[in-house]
């Protein structure tokens, strides 16, 4: 009920009566007041005038349902979000809803994680309000082995959703770091449940660091308020997110990986530079000279042969 309040205020944007929304909504006016209470309680700024009504004047900075769903368009992703103030991980909760047959798209949402995780089971410090931190299910009609295009895609959709809401350059860090100035910004976890040649389904989590301040952030770690010294809408940036990811994933289906692979090397650090691979207890160093059409990093190695990584922590080498 308190959604479908928003969404008469929002669509009004001016003073609604009392009586016009009850009437509207088919409830009491002792209801309507105390779900517009609620709303107050949760950070809504709802002013009431006598013989005018009530007029929403702003929003909380706060990943809401009803805030995600508002002008969010896509057509698949987010049409059913699950909304956490604080879990142990986003991932873990859409993981048991993929088990549970939610349909592609289904998005998990959280204010705070208390077990955030980022590859090889390295902890993401979550702080609550700060970031965002979320996950969705996909189910994809390619190999398991063909898998990690979805990573590819989803840092280009995050790259690109930066740049339409603030402008900043962001890069690709192969194969899961979003950088800004050569410092991470977010990083991107896949897993996937699946069968020897089908994918059953798979969960993508993406972290980003937004209103974060700096005593907050790790080192070498930014967040887009320390880059441009304001704050931002973490709802305007997460609907942008997700209007990207759905475009290419859309684009994969239509026109395979290729179309992702050329918009990944526009955004990416890792080409052309020296880099060493850490990968399964071995290292692997070289240039990076190219991408697999997989995913695959191609490092040329001293020895004139290139070797394919398909997997692994990047460092550049000096």
């Amino acid at each position: 009920m308190q959604d479908k309040i928003l969404d008469l205020l929002k669509k009004k944007q001016e003073y609604v009566s009392g009586e016009d929304i009850s009437q509207h909504l088919k409830i009491s006016r002792q209801a309507l007041w105390k779900h517009i209470h609620h709303l107050k309680e949760a950070g809504y700024n709802i002013v009431a005038v006598p013989h005018l009504g009530y007029k929403l004047v702003s929003s909380p900075d706060r990943l809401f349902v009803s805030e995600i769903t508002s002008k969010l368009h896509t057509k698949f992703i987010g049409k059913k979000i699950y909304y956490f103030d604080e879990i142990s991980s986003t991932m873990d909760v859409a993981t048991d809803l993929g088990l549970k047959g939610a349909p592609e798209g289904t998005l998990v949402i959280a204010e705070a994680q208390t077990k955030g995780r980022g590859r090889l089971g390295r902890g993401w410090s979550s702080p609550k309000y700060k970031g965002i931190y979320a996950s969705f299910i996909l189910r994809p009609k390619i190999s398991p082995q063909n898998a990690a295009i979805l990573t590819l895609l989803t840092a280009v959709g995050i790259c690109e959703a930066i740049r339409e809401i603030t402008g900043l350059e962001a890069k690709i860090k192969w194969p899961n770091d979003i950088m800004i100035c050569d410092k991470k910004l977010g990083g991107i976890l896949t897993e996937l449940s699946a069968e020897t040649d089908e994918i059953r389904f798979v969960v993508v989590g993406i972290g980003i660091n937004v209103n974060n301040n700096k005593n907050s952030l790790i080192p070498h770690a930014v967040s887009l308020k320390e880059q441009k010294g304001q704050s931002y809408s973490r709802t305007e940036i997460l609907q942008e997110i997700l209007r990207k990811i759905e475009t290419n994933y859309l684009l994969l289906q239509e026109k395979g990986s290729r179309k992702i692979i050329d918009k990944w090397r526009l955004h990416n650090i890792s080409l052309g530079s020296r880099v060493k691979v850490s990968c399964q207890g071995r290292e692997v160093e070289g240039q990076a000279v190219d991408i697999d059409i997989d995913g695959g990093l191609l490092v040329r190695k001293d020895s004139g042969l290139t070797e394919k990584v398909t997997s692994g922590d990047v460092t550049a080498c000096r």
